[in-house]
């Protein structure tokens, strides 16, 4: 029976000696710590709010087409020199033949005959092998061009706000109204 009331009268003991050691010191400073880790939150009334503006070049593709109009060319082979040469001979014997007449009539067949090859031989030698056609037919056209123009772009607002009398500046991301939330910092004053 005497065990009873002994371990009434330590315990007593305890709690009387955890109450003279918490003093009013240690509780602010568990007031303050409990503060510390929990943030406190206030509003500000807000004076000013001007946008920060950037300016961006902005490039847009654009995809232009038109109708246009395509030419092909077609190459023809001629006959090769020699039969140019031979039909001007040709050609210039029957012309001398006709104008020669008796003893003479040979001679300016022969001249004639000379007189046409050398000049068929001169006019191919000047004119191309081949003779060209061209053919035309419609074609659809397309190309990407790029047009560009100016944009405004607000990168944040600047802030002015007020709290218990004081001025502040500020910048957010975003246009806060007539108040701003804002993260009050308490700490003891020192003594």
């Amino acid at each position: 029976m005497n065990r009873k009331p002994w371990i009434a009268s330590v315990s007593g003991m305890v709690i009387a000696s955890l109450v003279l050691v918490v003093s009013p010191a240690s509780a602010s400073d568990y007031a303050y710590t409990s503060a510390r880790n929990k943030p406190v939150y206030d509003y500000a009334r807000v004076i000013n709010v001007e946008p920060v503006i950037r300016y961006v070049t902005v490039t847009t593709p654009v995809k232009e087409c038109w109708e246009d109009v395509e030419y092909t060319t077609e190459r023809n082979y001629r006959p090769a020199r020699v039969g140019r040469t031979i039909f001007g001979a040709l050609l210039g014997g029957v012309i001398g033949h006709q104008i020669g007449s008796g003893s003479g009539n040979d001679a300016a067949t022969i001249a004639g005959t000379l007189i046409g090859a050398a000049a068929a031989n001169s006019a191919s030698r000047n004119d191309p092998y081949y003779e060209t056609t061209q053919y035309s037919h419609p074609v659809r056209r397309c190309e990407t061009n790029y047009q560009s123009h100016e944009e405004e772009r607000i990168d944040g607002y600047d802030v002015v706000y007020a709290y218990h009398g004081q001025k502040y500046a500020t910048r957010t991301p975003f246009d806060p109204g007539k108040r701003l939330r804002i993260r009050v910092d308490v700490r003891p004053a020192p003594q």
